[in-house]
């Protein structure tokens, strides 16, 4: 089977339906040009059915455009640290970030291929120069983008040097507790949480 890989590599895609057609004219996401600040099809659309009024504004019109794909790897990283009631970091550019993926420890540098990744509680840090801020955060997710920009949106986060020490191993013992001494899976398995959140607290503090 292996010898006839090289071949069927080599095979021309086959580009007898429109949709196969457009498939293999797709570009990959790492060629794709900066995004425009309106929808041109919308805007056709609108003025054909109503020509006298403007047509309205969409989420898209409130955005920045995307910055293109450069041709050579930056030196600076562009992070995007949002959460649900906060902005932590807009556009800052820094050396590296850190983030506590599912996966693993993921390591975020300038020229990063793109990447999706789910976020579990753990120390997220970020470098700049000799400056590196750490925060805990909860969970959520990590969009690495081709041009050098990362987004990464979390559900809660603090500041490390913000997280009193002796109120984790307060908490990590109590959920302890509550997990042997649960009478049902569910008590159990919201007891668990509680154990995993404040190991991860801990391992923070003192990592």
């Amino acid at each position: 089977m292996f010898r006839h890989a090289a071949k069927l590599l080599r095979r021309p895609v086959p580009t007898t339906s429109p949709a196969a057609s457009a498939v293999s004219r797709r570009p990959f996401s790492s060629d794709l040009p900066a995004a425009e600040t309106a929808d041109p099809a919308f805007v056709e659309a609108w003025k054909k059915l109503v020509p006298n009024i403007e047509p309205p504004k969409t989420p898209l019109s409130f955005m920045q455009p995307r910055p293109a794909t450069p041709a050579s790897i930056p030196t600076k990283l562009t992070v995007n640290f949002v959460l649900p009631y906060a902005s932590e970091l807009s556009a800052k550019e820094v050396d590296m970030v850190i983030v506590p993926a599912t996966t693993g420890q993921l390591g975020v540098l300038p020229g990063h291929v793109p990447t999706i990744a789910e976020l579990r509680p753990g120390l997220m840090s970020v470098h700049d120069g000799n400056d590196v801020t750490k925060y805990f955060v909860s969970s959520g997710f990590a969009f690495i983008h081709a041009n050098s920009f990362a987004d990464i949106i979390a559900v809660e986060a603090v500041p490390i040097d913000r997280i009193d020490a002796n109120l984790v191993q307060k908490g990590l013992a109590e959920f302890t507790q509550k997990v042997n001494s649960a009478s049902t899976d569910l008590e159990k398995a919201e007891a668990q949480i509680g154990v995993d959140v404040h190991s991860a607290l801990n391992s923070a503090l003192t990592g």
